[in-house]
Parts: structure tokens; sequence; C-alpha cells
């Protein structure tokens, strides 16, 4: 449950936060004497929904490599980083997009895409992931991550993250003025909105966020399955990723850090909150794939 409440945490952190600021601030401007402007209301929703996806998409980078304690292979210092290095550019190349910054992070197996652009991201495996693969299975593992950032995955998330936020923002303050309207009925105070607006609404940013946070966690795990295409069409066949997905059906997944989670090879527990489909799913897609 820890791992789930952190996830879903992140999703709607920056939304609760900007909303608190904006009501501390009075930049509500979207509560008039008369009432509620809706229009207004939208484009405050729309600034802080979409505001706080990208400044995450932006800083996606930096942040992952700083949380997961990567280490990017400057120059190869041996003959295991080298091929590593080799093995993304050709699938760069392959894929059509820039040379990605290589790293290696250490912890159990697992690996990650990030960046907020296709040709200036990021690839980072795990030491244990190095260490329990073949080299065959280590490629397809980096397909799939040059596929997640071919298909711009990171940015989708974001748009997606983006929209969500907007309806949350949205949803929240149109129910927190009905509920404070109702709490202040025969009341002919004009002062502004009372308690119940502010209480709802900070609930409310919580609770739909947490819903909002489902809707996205289903749409990471529709892009696992295309990663995985993507990543056996890279390599011209699919039983290299199959075979990299049974092996890490039976290893112990490491945890990544939150802000890169959803771009790993392997996710989190619990249906509603997974970022990725169980292996067996995933398995059992690229089994009936066309590729």
């Amino acid at each position: 449950m820890k791992r789930i409440f952190l996830f879903v945490l992140t999703n709607v952190a920056v939304v609760v936060v900007l909303g608190i600021v904006a009501s501390l601030l009075g930049v509500n401007r979207f509560l008039t004497a008369n009432g509620l402007d809706l229009t207004a209301l939208l484009g405050f929703a729309l600034i802080m929904g979409f505001g706080g996806a990208f400044i995450s998409l932006l800083i996606s980078k930096p942040v992952a490599k700083w949380s997961a304690g990567v280490q990017i292979i400057d120059q190869p210092r041996n003959a295991d980083e080298a091929w590593i290095v080799e093995t993304v550019r050709k699938l760069s190349e392959k894929a059509g997009i820039g040379m990605p910054e290589v790293g290696i992070f250490e912890g159990a197996p697992n690996a990650f895409a990030t960046g907020a652009f296709k040709n200036s991201s990021l690839v980072a495996v795990s030491t244990g992931l190095l260490q329990g693969m073949t080299r065959e299975e280590i490629e397809a593992v980096l397909a799939h991550e040059v596929a997640h950032v071919a298909n711009g995955d990171m940015v989708t998330m974001a748009l997606i993250q983006g929209v969500m936020n907007t309806f949350v923002v949205f949803l929240s303050r149109v129910i927190g003025y009905a509920v404070d309207s109702f709490l202040r009925r025969g009341s002919d105070s004009n002062s502004g909105p009372g308690i119940g607006y502010y209480v709802s609404t900070i609930v409310l940013d919580i609770v739909l966020g947490f819903a909002a946070a489902i809707v996205v966690a289903w749409f990471s795990r529709q892009r696992e399955f295309r990663a995985d295409s993507g990543a056996a069409q890279l390599m011209g066949r699919k039983q290299p990723m199959m075979n990299a997905l049974a092996r890490l059906g039976g290893m112990q997944p490491g945890e990544l850090p939150k802000a890169v989670e959803a771009m790993g090879i392997t996710g989190g527990m619990g249906k509603l909150f997974a970022t990725h489909p169980p292996i067996e799913e995933r398995i059992a897609a690229l089994q009936n794939s066309q590729v």
C-alpha cells in the first residue's frame, strides 16, 4: 500500500499545492460577486493542470539522474559499458531518434527512459539487470526503452496527466463552490468564499486526484504493450523481448523513484494504480502479435 500511496501522491501533489497557494494569494479570480465565472475557471484549471504536468516533464531528466543516482557513461570504462552505449546508438538510429544519454544506476533489475524531447532523452539500466540477463535480453530491454522515447511516451503521459489535472481542478472548485453556497444559504454575506469552499476544494483535489491517477495508470499500461511491440520491431523478432520479460518475471524487480516509475521496464503492484501490466499479459500480447 505504501508504494501505491506514494505513486498516487506524486500525481496529485502539484495540483493540491498550487491550489492552496493560489487560494492564499487570492488569484482565484473566477470567484466573483455574482458567483462562478466558468470561463475564467476553465482557463485557471488549464494553467494549473498543464502547468504542473509540463514542469514535471521538463525537469524529468535531471530529477531522474539525481533521484536514481544515475552515472552517465561519458567515456566507457570497460567493454560492457562500450557495448551498452553502442547498442543504444544502433537502436536509436533504427528508431529515428537522437542518441540518448546512457547511464547505469545501482539496484535490483530495472531500467527506464525519460526526458522531455525525443532527441534529448536518457536511457538508464540497473546493475542488477546487467548482472542477471544475457546480452540479448539486455538489448531487448534497451530496445523497449528506446521505443518509449521514439513513441513520445513521456510527452503523451504529460498531456494525459495535464488533462486529468485540469478536470480535477475544475470539478473540485465547482463542487466546492456548490458546497459553500449550500452551507451559507440564507446569509447576506458577500465577503467571498467561506471555509466550506476551501476545505471542500482541498479534499476534492485529493479524492479526484486519486481517481485521475487510476485513469493515467490505465493509459500507462496500454503504452507498455506498445513499447514491447516496438522493441520487437527494432530487434527484428519478438523472442528476445519475450525472453527478457520471462527473465524479469523470475526476478525481484527494483523500485524506481516515483518520478520515473511509469517509464521503467517493470512497475509497482496493485491493479488499479499499476503503471505496468502483469508480465504474463505482456508475453501473451507479444506471442499474439504480428511482429
